[in-house]
């Protein structure tokens, strides 16, 4: 027999669990938010907090509730502090709770099948025409281009007819007067007499006859040759190559081409050049997204020969402590009960913003420095001299931890001399160069687009003469690099960049 016996046990143990926060997730929320949503953030504060208000540009400085606690302005404040302070005040601090930022929408916004059934309730076609014209519209994709097969027009047709036939042939026979009665159920039986493929390709043709042209082609070509024909180009070279010679278009193959239709390559170039300016999705102008505005955060000036950093603020809100709630704080009476708790909660939350909202002004301003004090060279020379950086370089630099660096320049930008930048473009990896120092690869990039946009076209550059004319000026590079960079940019390869 065993001794082992079963039942319920209570024991008391000691163990080490890590938990964050609360405050740290507000601080790297706030260091994350780009201006708009910080904007916004600020607002929603001001308006929840009776400890904050606007302060005005020119007023005294901000009252300090805890005199004990009052810190110089130009003292500087550690990330760490800040985020893990709750400023116990003698009251729980406020629990975090996440926030939907919500973006502005655009009051109306008209898609392409919109416009093109705007243009067919314009025409003049019976019920079983509109039907099927209604189904192929609602086949078009984004890019306006046919996405299912006629058959499957005739399917989607029938089907939706289908649920609704019992119906109108029931209140068609419930009709008074045989004349009426009967002239009723002959539409009805027009109406759903089965789809044909003749009525769903002469509606096809109904479909890409509106506008945008090429609107409804079944595929690329197709979408190419109604344009050429709504332009009066059906007798051309132009559409004889879309038409026959469609493969050998889209490879660049000017030789085999010519060599087939008996023209010179000259005339294929040429021809070729008219279809490029065709539009491939003619759908597109109607599927796209809502334009997105860029607020730069910072702004870089040069002022007396210097480059001058500034935090563009000046349409966020400036929080200071109420003044109005001086004499609250001022009487500790008044801190018992659930007075205490609300004045510590508020107090703390109001203290604790302010301190974080000024530290991510600083430390962008101190990034944002060190990157005009490194890349120099690209803001009075341009793109082709931008020298490799990385976040560790600058959170060395400022003494910062490189995830907080990170936060900083994501989804931040900043209006210079030459545009708007993303803080994040002025970072990216290097090439060596025979000098014995690097160029970034934006930089590297940028000279091989400008190499091959000066090139003879008649000649045009190799992957292997790029690598000898970089080489040639101090950039140490493969050519399987070259053909990657080549790549990335958009830029096709020599032999289909050749023209006579």
């Amino acid at each position: 027999m065993s001794d082992l016996k079963s039942g319920l046990y209570s024991e008391a143990r000691l163990r080490q669990i890590s938990k964050t926060n609360p405050r740290l997730y507000q601080a790297m929320d706030l260091l994350y938010m780009p201006l708009p949503e910080l904007q916004g953030r600020l607002e929603q504060e001001l308006s929840e907090n009776p400890f904050l208000e606007l302060s005005e540009p020119d007023s005294e400085e901000d009252l300090q509730v805890d005199e004990e606690g009052q810190e110089d302005a130009d003292d500087e404040v550690d990330w760490e502090e800040v985020m893990l302070d709750d400023y116990d005040a003698g009251g729980p601090s406020t629990p975090y709770e996440p926030r939907e930022y919500l973006e502005p929408v655009v009051v109306e916004d008209r898609h392409l099948h919109d416009y093109l059934a705007e243009q067919i309730g314009l025409l003049h076609l019976d019920e079983r025409q509109l039907q099927i014209a209604g189904e192929i519209v609602g086949n078009i994709d984004d890019d306006g281009l046919l996405s299912c097969s006629l058959e499957d027009v005739a399917g989607g047709v029938e089907a939706a007819l289908a649920s609704v036939r019992d119906k109108l042939f029931d209140d068609a026979r419930e009709i008074d007067g045989a004349d009426a009665r009967e002239a009723e159920l002959a539409a009805l039986n027009r109406l759903f007499a089965p789809v044909a493929m003749e009525d769903v390709e002469s509606a096809l043709r109904v479909v890409q006859s509106l506008d945008p042209p090429g609107v409804g082609a079944r595929d690329l070509r197709e979408c190419l040759m109604i344009q050429l024909s709504r332009l009066g180009r059906e007798d051309t070279l132009a559409r004889r190559i879309v038409d026959e010679h469609f493969d050998e278009l889209a490879n660049r193959r000017w030789k085999d081409i010519g060599r087939e239709l008996e023209v010179s390559r000259k005339k294929v170039q040429e021809a070729a050049d008219e279809i490029a300016r065709l539009d491939p999705r003619p759908g597109g102008r109607y599927a796209a997204a809502p334009e997105q505005y860029v607020i730069p955060d910072l702004i870089v000036e040069l002022i007396g020969g210097e480059y001058m950093v500034f935090a563009n603020d000046t349409g966020l809100p400036r929080l200071r402590f109420s003044r109005s709630y001086r004499d609250v704080v001022a009487n500790k009476e008044k801190f018992v009960g659930a007075n205490r708790e609300f004045i510590a909660n508020k107090l703390n939350a109001a203290q604790w913003l302010i301190r974080v909202i000024e530290q991510r002004r600083r430390t962008m301003l101190e990034v944002m420095r060190f990157i005009v004090a490194s890349q120099r060279d690209f803001f009075e020379r341009g793109v082709q001299y931008l020298k490799p950086l990385t976040l560790r370089e600058v959170a060395t630099h400022i003494e910062m931890a490189e995830s907080t660096v990170s936060r900083v320049t994501n989804e931040k930008y900043v209006q210079t001399p030459g545009g708007v930048y993303s803080l994040k473009f002025f970072f990216s990896g290097g090439l060596p160069t025979v000098m014995g120092g690097d160029i970034s690869t934006r930089g590297v990039q940028a000279r091989i687009r400008n190499l091959v946009d000066d090139e003879d076209t008649r000649r045009p550059l190799t992957d292997q003469a790029l690598v000898n004319l970089l080489k040639s000026e101090g950039i140490k590079i493969a050519r399987r690099t070259v053909a990657k960079y080549r790549d990335q940019l958009g830029i096709l390869p020599a032999r289909m960049r050749k023209r006579v």
